[in-house]
């Protein structure tokens, strides 16, 4: 049995799913898959993703698939997507959950966001970074969903490795190895929107009979 983990970009993909499986696998009478999908980009997920998950619901494995979860950064929304007056988080992320779901409007679906971005929950462990980077940390890193529109985590972290370091953050190759050592029990305590998503996932696979 597996999720299909739908995303917008190349460090989600190869990231979250090994991150993710660490977190469920313990939870659950046997393993279960998470299965990447990349859309290329947030403008094209939300064009895109109510025909994959139709496809993915329909493939010849679709029995094999738990639930197709959709996953975006918050702060990477198209700035034509939600409604202009919506600049509160807790807002943009209701809006925009229900707006996609609706769109897709299959029961096995289920979209979340990073708030702000993927990296919040990289924040979530300062100790996992280069120490001359975690010392530049800002207090709101303690709450890491707080890092918002105003300097997104992953503008911190680039500024940080190119003060600190030298050199600029590589989402991909950073984010990945850095996942690598974050644990997720950690994450899930401190980021709220992430614990939703694994709860959700838990549940869907326990409903399931795994």
């Amino acid at each position: 049995m597996k999720f299909i983990l739908l995303v917008e970009g190349e460090a989600e993909r190869v990231a979250l799913p090994t991150f993710i499986e660490r977190w469920l696998d313990p939870r659950l009478n046997q393993r279960v898959g998470v299965k990447p999908v990349k859309l290329r980009g947030s403008g094209k997920y939300v064009k895109e993703v109510a025909e994959n998950v139709r496809d993915q619901l329909n493939s010849p494995d679709r029995k094999e698939i738990v639930a197709v979860i959709g996953l975006l950064d918050l702060y990477g929304l198209p700035d034509d997507f939600c409604p202009s007056g919506l600049s509160d988080a807790q807002a943009r992320y209701n809006w925009a959950k229900q707006k996609l779901e609706g769109m897709v409007g299959q029961t096995k679906f289920r979209q979340f966001f990073a708030v702000h971005e993927l990296e919040a929950w990289l924040l979530s462990d300062p100790s996992i970074f280069h120490r001359d980077v975690r010392k530049e940390f800002p207090a709101s890193v303690k709450n890491p969903e707080s890092v918002n529109f105003n300097q997104p985590p992953a503008q911190l972290l680039e500024r940080l490795y190119q003060k600190k370091l030298g050199r600029p953050y590589r989402k991909v190759v950073d984010g990945r190895n850095l996942f690598s050592k974050l644990n997720p029990e950690i994450a899930y305590k401190k980021c709220p929107r992430l614990k939703e998503m694994l709860n959700e996932m838990l549940k869907l696979a326990k409903d399931s009979g795994i």
